[in-house]
């Protein structure tokens, strides 16, 4: 059959099957085609599924035939199966007889041997006594003839008989056998020499066997120990050639590890004994000599040297740690360690102490030295303690002013001297303190940090500050004491970084942490009180310096000039250059602040100002073109104030003017039905100064209100050294006088500029027009209500 290999082909698909045979098939094609023969195909189909019917019963027979087959084999290996069981069974009960046989001879063979080992231990042991009797009596007749004890090669076996013969000696009466004995012991302690010159000659030639073999031997012997020593101190001959110690004590021990498993017994014991000779011996020795040099004239490198030893002397312990020592090796170690640097601990702090005080002394006094100043002392007692509580009430400076010349007295390459000082000193304290004393050692160092960096330097500068501070009726002050803060911020910084990174791991799980943090808050605080009187003073300063250019530049002639025909509407010289100072100033307090703290006084700084500005303008008389150059002038200083960034500032200057608009409202409505040029600009102007028209009620911010300031200007805090505290503005409210007065300057300027108008051209400075002609009647109209004014 053709396609019998196709029907058994993997994988079969049955209809590609029949698609196959019927593209074979002649007239099988696609139906509806020319070819195609429908019966052909049919026929073609029935004689196909005949031939897959007689396959099917062929298959079949063959499969019945191979089943029986299957089972005529299974039942035929079965059979065999159980005859190898039986014989199995067989050979199990022939493997138990024979075990059972073997143990009662393995019994018997046992019981044989002990009767022999029970004869013969004695007949050895008697034996043994009889070469020992004989040996001994070659010593009691005074000549050795045996070859055991002439024969250098046999000196293994001489030293075990004359070993067993000392033993023997020792219990003989002195009396009787005194000259044996001295013999035997003469004998016994050449023997011994000889082990030790040979273990020394096999040790020099590197023969490790011989080395083991004649240790061995000298087990037994009291100079076993003399043996280790000798080897000690072989093996250290020529290890210690290099300048560093403890890298060649390292190797040494690394080779003499690998090296005493295999001589020695007991290897840990005997490289205990190396290592404890280089501690004792080597390692003292040299830290003796690299201390002592240093311990009475310079305290520095002393400290560096300790620190260094000390920690080099603990990184070799680490690293013989892992050779086996015995059982309890950290205590092992940290002894050894002890004795070598114990008179050196005892007294590690005091040291510490009156080096980092005696170096912090020094770097002050070398930085003063190069101001050429000097270091004025800063007074206490009772008298003292008044002033300065009177002061920090009252803000009066008390004593006479000091001029520094714009030094700070804050330098920030000594704070890191000192930093570094004490960081170092954090290192050798946490490295050499005991665990018990580290905590109180540790705070002792913190005190001499705060002494000196604190005190010393940043509080005697804040001291010399404040003293420098000039008095707020000073002309031309140089006010520096920002630069203070300033720099007092950034030490801070510092200061508060270095305890938190060397100080609280030292002090974190003790009870001298509370301390320390109460210590820092303390002298933080203390700080803090002189930086807010400082700036406070500070303010006054500056204050009182735009009084005097006020004073100086504004002229009562200035808002009632002699001659308005010829006035140009321009802001005052008085107000540009107080601007200009404020400008500065608010420039400088940004830079010396960082955080809050910037807006804090500058707030302050706003509200002082203002207050300035306002009792400054009640003090003079207005006319028709000086109150325009008021209302310019008021709205410089808005603008001047906006530079504060602060809203506050901002609205204390607004208030004027919309107290000013609330009255002027309907002449402002005037100005805006007769639009022109004129009405634009001096609007403009109104609306800087803070005048509005669209609106009734003018709410003023509760930070504006009149109330009592709080004292604190600038606190210290962990991240931020300077934190804010509210305060409110003195502004107190605008009297109804300052209202009729900016309103009557203001009809007054409208009308001096229709009078103009009429006379001829008015030129403004920012816009050049011409006014159209207005008529006669509205001027005439608006002259009683300013005679009425």
């Amino acid at each position: 059959m053709a396609t019998t290999a196709e029907l058994f082909e993997e994988p079969f698909v049955a209809d590609e099957y029949i698609e196959r045979l019927a593209w074979r098939t002649p007239g099988g094609g696609s139906r509806g085609g020319e070819a195609f023969d429908p019966k052909r195909l049919l026929e073609e189909f029935v004689n196909h599924i005949q031939e897959l019917q007689v396959m099917d019963e062929r298959i079949q027979r063959k499969v019945e035939k191979l089943e029986q087959q299957c089972q005529k084999e299974a039942k035929e290996f079965a059979k065999k199966v159980q005859e190898l069981q039986k014989s199995n069974q067989v050979a199990f009960q022939h493997f138990q007889e024979l075990d059972e046989h073997i143990s009662y001879v393995a019994t018997k063979v046992c019981h044989l041997g002990d009767q022999l080992e029970g004869v013969n231990t004695p007949r050895q042991r008697a034996v043994e006594a009889q070469k020992l009797m004989k040996y001994f009596n070659e010593f009691l007749d005074g000549e050795l003839k045996s070859d055991v004890f002439t024969n250098s090669e046999k000196i293994k076996e001489a030293a075990d008989i004359i070993q067993k013969l000392h033993l023997i000696a020792q219990e003989l009466p002195f009396d009787r056998f005194s000259e044996v004995k001295s013999k035997i012991a003469s004998k016994y302690h050449d023997l011994e020499c000889q082990l030790i010159q040979e273990f020394t000659s096999a040790q020099r030639r590197g023969e490790i066997s011989r080395m083991r073999e004649v240790a061995a031997v000298l087990l037994h012997f009291k100079g076993y120990s003399h043996c280790v020593d000798v080897y000690i101190k072989q093996c250290q001959e020529g290890a210690f050639l290099r300048n560093d110690v403890f890298e060649d004590a390292a190797i040494l021990c690394q080779r003499v590890n690998k090296q005493v498993g295999e001589v020695f017994s007991n290897p840990e014991t005997v490289l205990a004994k190396l290592i404890q000779n280089i501690f004792e011996v080597k390692l003292q020795s040299y830290v003796k000599d690299q201390l002592e040099e240093h311990r009475k004239s310079d305290a520095e490198q002393y400290l560096k040297n300790l620190y260094d030893l000390y920690t080099r002397t603990t990184n070799l312990s680490s690293k013989l740690m892992e050779f086996n020592l015995g059982t309890d090796k950290q205590t092992f170690l940290s002894k050894l360690i002890k004795s070598i640097f114990i008179s050196y601990l005892e007294n590690y702090i005091e040291v510490e102490i009156g080096y980092l005080k005696s170096r912090s002394a020094m770097i002050l006094q070398r930085y003063y030295d190069s101001k050429n100043h000097q270091k004025r002392s800063i007074g206490t007692g009772g008298i003292q303690d008044l002033k300065e509580r009177i002061r920090q009430r009252t803000n009066l400076p008390l004593g006479p002013s000091i001029d520094t010349h714009g030094e700070t007295f804050l330098s920030q390459e000594v704070v890191v001297n000192l930093l570094q000082e004490t960081k170092q000193a954090f290192e050798r304290c946490h490295r050499l303190s005991d665990p018990s004393d580290l905590p109180k050692n540790a705070f002792r160092i913190f005190s001499m940090l705060v002494d000196f960096l604190c005190t010393e330097h940043i509080d005697y500068a804040l001291e010399t500050g404040l003293a420098g501070i000039p008095s707020s009726d000073s002309k031309n002050a140089n006010l520096y004491f920002l630069d203070v803060v300033h720099q007092a911020n950034t030490i801070f910084h510092l200061f508060d970084k270095q305890f938190n990174d060397h100080l609280m791991p030292l002090i974190s799980s003790s009870p001298k942490l509370s301390e320390c943090l109460q210590k820092k808050k303390d002298i933080i605080e203390q700080m803090e009180v002189k930086l807010d009187m400082g700036i406070d003073r500070t303010l006054n300063c500056m204050i009182g310096q735009m009084k005097h250019i006020l004073a100086a530049e504004q002229k009562k002639t200035d808002f009632k000039p002699e001659d308005e025909n010829n006035v140009l509407i321009q802001y005052t010289n008085a107000c540009v250059k107080v601007c200009s100072y404020v400008r500065k100033q608010v420039e400088k307090i940004r830079k010396s602040m960082d955080g809050k703290n910037v807006d804090t006084v500058l707030m302050e700084f706003g509200v002082r100002f203002h207050r300035l500005i306002y009792e400054h303008l009640q003090q003079y008389s207005y006319s028709c073109m000086g109150g325009m150059l008021a209302i310019c002038d008021v709205a410089e200083y808005r603008k001047c104030a906006k530079d504060f960034k602060m809203q506050v500032a901002a609205l204390c200057y607004t208030s004027i003017g919309r107290a000013a608009g609330r009255t002027s409202h309907a002449s402002c409505q005037e100005l805006l039905f007769w639009r022109t040029p004129e009405s634009s600009w001096i609007l403009r102007n109104l609306q800087d100064a803070g005048t509005a028209f669209d609106q009734e009620d003018f709410p003023i911010s509760p930070q504006c209100l009149p109330g009592k300031r709080e004292r604190s200007l600038i606190h210290l805090k962990k991240h931020q050294v300077f934190k804010t505290l509210p305060f409110r503005s003195p502004i107190s409210d605008v009297p109804l006088r300052i209202i009729w007065t900016l309103f009557s300057v203001f009809l007054s300027a409208l009308l001096f500029i229709l009078n103009r108008r009429a006379m001829g051209e008015l030129r403004f400075p920012e816009e050049g027009f011409t006014m159209p002609c207005i008529s006669p009647a509205l001027t005439a109209s608006a002259c009683p209500l300013v005679e009425v004014l």
